[in-house]
């Protein structure tokens, strides 16, 4: 993987569609968060193959891990980065691969980031899920 110290940010922002460095921090700490959600705390970094997770998984990770870092602001804090749809993490990741800042196998594509889930249902605030 590249070294985070070298990566040309500004052609890694312009390439994903120009999201903030704080989404694709949040996506980092996300990909964390859904590899322990997926494979246990316990499953060792140097073994990629047995840590990765799919678009889709990680997609369910991100908005569980937002929920805990934003509680009812996470559709708010996502907002205002630029992010209204599954596809907008897909762009992202795409962007940290081009980058050398994640990996990918073979079977992975953009479009397993699309339409994962509808940010209205799933960051709806319990009032409003009732209505």
């Amino acid at each position: 993987m590249a070294d985070p110290y070298k990566v040309d940010f500004q052609t890694m922002r312009a390439k994903s569609g120009g999201y903030p460095p704080e989404a694709f921090q949040f996506v980092r700490e996300g990909l964390a968060h859904t590899v322990k959600m997926v494979h246990g705390a316990d499953t060792d970094e140097s073994e990629d193959e047995r840590r990765h997770v799919s678009g889709q998984q990680l997609c369910l990770g991100l908005k569980d891990h937002a929920v805990r870092q934003y509680g009812l602001l996470a559709r708010t804090v996502l907002e205002r980065w630029g992010i209204r749809a599954t596809s907008d993490f897909g762009k992202i990741v795409f962007a940290m691969i081009d980058a050398g800042l994640m990996r990918k196998t073979d079977d992975d594509s953009l479009e397993d980031f699309c339409g994962v889930y509808d940010f209205d249902e799933a960051f709806a605030t319990p009032a409003s899920a009732g209505v």
